[in-house]
């Protein structure tokens, strides 16, 4: 069997083992890529898992989170329109309009006519959606820390800046 060197850090993981079978099957291959993404993508699941968990803990879903921490970040008066709101996520109107109806109903945010726009309304939290933001930022940020706590800060640090140069490499192939 062919197989990678033993990593430096001396961990082995299921990303490793499934490089390790494509090398026998098909020495050919660079699958560096596939290392990295296939970490990437684990990672994200498990993260997502744990930020999910982090979120219910508050009664909202991780895409509830979002629209509550964009308008906690967006500053004061907390306010944003829903066509910002669904650009700013990266969803559909009609994706926003159901997180926006369940994050109403629990008293987090209103909806009210934007005074500048006849036809147009503005999404604002509430008090409560306030209040709530605050500590799920919080616990969200928690489960990250401690899941970075792995890497000292200077690899902490060089991480961030190659999965920015990894996202804009990314989004400028798009095109």
């Amino acid at each position: 069997m062919t197989s990678n060197p033993t990593p430096a850090d001396g961990h082995h993981d299921d990303v490793d083992t499934i490089v390790e079978q494509w090398a026998d099957v098909r020495p050919d291959l660079d699958a560096r890529a596939m290392e990295v993404f296939g970490r990437v993508f684990r990672l994200s699941r498990v993260m997502g898992d744990r930020m999910e968990g982090a979120c219910a803990r508050f009664g909202i879903s991780r895409g509830e989170f979002d629209v509550l921490a964009t308008l906690r970040r967006s500053g004061t008066p907390y306010t944003l329109s829903p066509r910002r709101l669904s650009a700013t996520l990266m969803l559909t109107t009609g994706g926003m309009t159901g997180r926006l109806d369940k994050l109403e109903r629990a008293g987090l945010l209103r909806r009210s006519p934007d005074p500048h726009d006849r036809r147009g309304l503005k999404v604002t939290l509430t008090q409560e959606g306030l209040d709530l933001i605050e500590e799920a930022v919080d616990a969200g940020l928690a489960v990250q820390s401690a899941a970075l706590s792995v890497l000292d800060e200077q690899d902490a640090a060089q991480l961030s800046h190659l999965l920015r140069k990894l996202l804009a490499g990314a989004q400028t192939e798009r095109g």
